[in-house]
Parts: C-alpha cells; structure tokens; sequence
C-alpha cells in the first residue's frame, strides 16, 4: 500500500463509493445477522446515493475519500444538521458522520484515522464543534474506534420493524 492522501470531493465522485457501501451493507448483515437489513444490493446503493447526492449538491454534506494509487480505499460522508437540541448541548449546526467505510483488504492500516482527522479538520473549519455518530449493533470494533476518538454514547435507537425488510 502506498501513501494514502485524503481529499475532499463533489458529488461528481459518489459513485466512486458504490462498492465501498456495499461491502460495509454486507459487513452490517454480518455483525448484525438478527436485523432485517435491505436484502437487494441495487435498492439500498440507490436509496443511500440519493441520500449522499442530495446532502452534496444541497451543500449539507462533505465527501472525503481516501484514494491509494488512484484508487479509492476509504471514504466519509458527513452530514451537517440544525441545531440546536432540546436535549443535547449542540450548537446551531452539528455534524453526523453518516458513512465511513474503508476496504476490506486495506483495514487495519490507519485509514479510517486519516479519515477522521480530515473530517475534524473539515468541521474546525466550518466552526462546527459536535460530531454524531451511530454505529450498527453488533459492530463493536467501529463503537471502540469511535470511543477512542472521544466520541461516547448518548442514545440507544430503536426500530420497530413489519415482517420483512425490503422494499
């Protein structure tokens, strides 16, 4: 592996994502074999780039990538929210960290740090100080990573769900 470089991208290059979201979708359904997560690869790669599109060309996202040898191995998407809470201490805007997900053949590498440190780096300069982020049950090496970050748990969500999952 070669010097991964970070950099910030426009929603020209969500597709650049696809297979990265889908192998965390696959990673999920594997910690997580008990939820009925969306079965169809196609459905839920088009629900979530719509998701990413829309954030991108409205301006209330960012997308960075981690790109080794021009290809991309990693990749954040940041949403930015209205504050503030009623319940949390949140300024007038926060951040989500809506998607990080790094290739699996690359984990393990300081990737999903380098990552985290341009999305830091990208909400100082927004002057947005609170990050939120949700983690799948099940994927316990994700909530240590984040806890590690200085991130904690404020909430536990919960879901019910009809008998199946898709559409």
């Amino acid at each position: 592996m070669t010097a991964i470089r970070v950099e910030l991208c426009a929603a020209d290059r969500v597709d650049d994502v696809r297979d990265l979201w889908l192998q965390l979708h696959h990673h999920h359904r594997r910690v997580a074999p008990a939820l009925p997560l969306v079965d169809e690869d196609a459905l839920s790669w088009h629900r979530r780039r719509a998701l990413y599109l829309d954030r991108l060309e409205r301006g209330t996202g960012f997308l960075a990538l981690a790109v080794d040898a021009e290809v991309v191995v990693g990749y954040a998407l940041v949403c930015i929210e209205n504050g503030p809470d009623d319940t949390f201490p949140l300024s007038e805007r926060y951040a989500e960290l809506y998607s990080l997900s790094v290739a699996e053949h690359a984990r393990g590498n300081g990737i999903g740090t380098q990552l985290l440190d341009v999305v830091d780096s990208e909400l100082a300069a927004l002057g947005i100080h609170e990050l939120k982020v949700a983690a799948m049950v099940g994927n316990d090496a994700a909530r240590r990573f984040y806890e590690r970050r200085g991130l904690r748990a404020a909430e536990v969500v919960l879901y019910r769900f009809r008998a199946h999952a898709s559409p």
